[in-house]
């Protein structure tokens, strides 16, 4: 079985811009694009190469970045993506940013001010292991701002994004898309296995309870906030494997599209004599 192409993967999993869009209608297990797992290891390999790859030429040229959002549910597979997208990626030029609850220092600031501070400098990759949409869907669900405020913050969002994007940087967003029964999975193999134990919190159980309302919040967040200048990708995440193959065709996907090229060096190499 042949790799989606990025173009492919791009129409499979975007919530079009403008259009409606249902939540409820993405199958969180979806196997079209890689129905063969090998198949999907495969291509993860080869775009984690490429993605070092192009990451390298990026930071040699220093004009532009590439920031990659990656927002789900508890047990959705934030930090396994990082770690299996970027698996061949070299240090030099990463920033990662895992945003928890903020501090009163940030809470004495605009809600993006944290999310400013943090976006990748030219040259770099920037990975936010959840973000500013934390701010429509946490906050939107245990109603820690008023409703009038959290309306406005779409339309903020928007700008704010569009903003990064005229000014070099390129926005790949994902919804780790999981399914509810998947999650209970996931969050019995926390309590059980010692090395995942120190990831369970209580609390988590506590938004479990809420799963319907921020799947309507998820699903107002996307619909409202994909744009075509940062259109949002939902990403089925009942499979890692398939996960991570999907976001490493998007992540490749949006470095091949700024057309990097090495830096024109002005020294030539006959004029200097190493001795």
């Amino acid at each position: 079985m042949s790799t989606p192409s990025i173009a492919a993967t791009r129409q499979a999993l975007i919530a079009a811009p403008g259009k409606t869009f249902d939540l409820s209608s993405r199958d969180t297990g979806d196997k079209s694009l890689f129905e063969d797992k090998e198949n999907a290891e495969t291509s993860l390999k080869k775009d984690a190469a490429t993605i070092n790859e192009l990451k390298d030429m990026m930071y040699a040229e220093g004009k532009r970045s590439l920031l990659v959002i990656l927002q789900g549910m508890d047990t959705s597979g934030k930090s396994g993506t990082i770690k299996g997208v970027f698996s061949d990626t070299t240090p030099l030029g990463m920033e990662v940013k895992a945003f928890k609850a903020p501090s009163s220092n940030e809470l004495a600031r605009d809600y993006l001010w944290r999310i400013h501070n943090a976006v990748p400098k030219k040259g770099n990759i920037g990975i936010f292991d959840r973000s500013h949409y934390e701010d429509v869907l946490v906050v939107k669900v245990r109603g820690f701002a008023p409703k009038e405020e959290i309306e406005q913050r779409y339309a903020q969002i928007n700008a704010f994004e569009k903003h990064l994007t005229e000014n070099g940087v390129t926005i790949v967003k994902c919804m780790l898309n999981v399914g509810y029964e998947e999650q209970g999975v996931r969050l019995a193999e926390r309590l059980e296995e010692p090395h995942k134990l120190w990831k369970f919190n209580p609390g988590d159980l506590e938004d479990r309870k809420l799963w319907p309302q921020y799947m309507d919040a998820y699903q107002t967040a996307v619909t409202r906030c994909s744009t075509r200048h940062a259109p949002w990708y939902v990403i089925p995440s009942d499979s890692r494997t398939r996960r991570n193959a999907m976001i490493a065709r998007l992540v490749r996907g949006a470095l091949e599209d700024m057309k990097l090229e090495w830096p024109v060096s002005e020294y030539k190499p006959g004029d200097f004599d190493i001795g």
